[in-house]
């Protein structure tokens, strides 16, 4: 029987534009993604049939609702598989953090099955289930930074000049211990629509701007317009953010529905003065991790 570990990282959306609702309920969006150097391990060990989860974290229900199960039955079915396997999550992506923690162990259960399998499924027909499982998960089964269009099914690479502007960058990645529900968010979106969304010309000629000035920083990417809603109502979020633009010349951004925010660093910057007052602000419990864009 084979068993291997497979890496499943954390996704940051440095450019987050929602543009609207469609008529199945989904969103539209425009959204430059970037994996990160942090995430989850999944080890998967091929058994003869059957499949079970564990985790070392305790408050990740590791039922049938896990991603981890419906990507492994999804891959069962459409690559006509008839083994099993025994996965065990090492959890260090937080939840409800807006960082893809679930989408991403979808894409690695569906990466690591099917290396198991001998390869079935095409590159076409993996994403093609990972679509069928959620929007962010398409994304997971790229390398690197990608722009991802429509309800996040729609995943294209970057070019490669914007790519060296964006892999390998510091990041801090820090979250409050809160979470925020992606259904609350959308549904907040929807209800201050149209004045919440911006539209897709928009989202794109300010995309666009960006990738055809070669000399425009990472910086000047970001955008999100899910933090309206999420601010409005969680006001630690846009006061700690507002602290670190004018104490430390940063450029913070919140990543997805939230809650996890992020902000890009320069090389020389010490991490530990901006650690401290993340955690002055947010408790000895916040989440802080400095990793890089991949």
């Amino acid at each position: 029987m084979n068993r291997l570990v497979v890496q499943s990282p954390a996704k940051l959306n440095l450019f987050l534009a929602i543009t609207g609702r469609r008529a199945d309920g989904f969103h539209n969006l425009v959204s430059v993604v970037a994996p990160v150097g942090f995430g989850d391990t999944l080890e998967i060990e091929e058994t003869a049939g059957g499949f079970s989860l564990a985790c070392d974290d305790p408050a990740l229900e590791v039922d049938e609702t896990n991603l981890v199960l419906r990507a492994a039955r999804a891959f069962a079915a459409a690559a006509g598989w008839t083994g099993g396997a025994r996965f065990s999550l090492g959890k260090r992506i937080p939840m409800g953090a807006g960082l893809g923690g679930g989408s991403s162990n979808a894409a690695a259960t569906l990466r690591g099955l099917n290396e198991i399998a001998g390869l079935p499924l095409s590159d076409a027909r993996l994403a093609e289930v990972a679509a069928q499982l959620g929007s962010d998960c398409v994304l997971f089964l790229k390398d690197g930074p990608v722009v991802m269009r429509g309800r996040g099914e729609r995943v294209e690479a970057l070019a490669d000049g914007a790519v060296r502007r964006l892999k390998g960058r510091r990041v801090l990645i820090f979250k409050p211990g809160f979470s925020i529900s992606t259904v609350w968010a959308y549904r907040q979106m929807a209800a201050g629509a149209p004045q919440s969304y911006l539209p897709a010309e928009a989202a794109e000629a300010r995309l666009a701007a960006w990738l055809e000035t070669s000399e425009m920083p990472a910086e000047e990417l970001l955008f999100n317009n899910m933090e309206g809603p999420a601010f409005a109502k969680y006001i630690a979020l846009p006061v700690l953010l507002d602290v670190l633009r004018t104490e430390f010349g940063l450029a913070p951004r919140m990543s997805g529905s939230g809650s996890a925010c992020f902000a890009l660093l320069p090389d020389e910057a010490a991490v530990e003065p901006i650690r401290t007052r993340i955690r002055e602000h947010w408790g000895a419990e916040a989440f802080v991790v400095e990793t890089r864009l991949s």
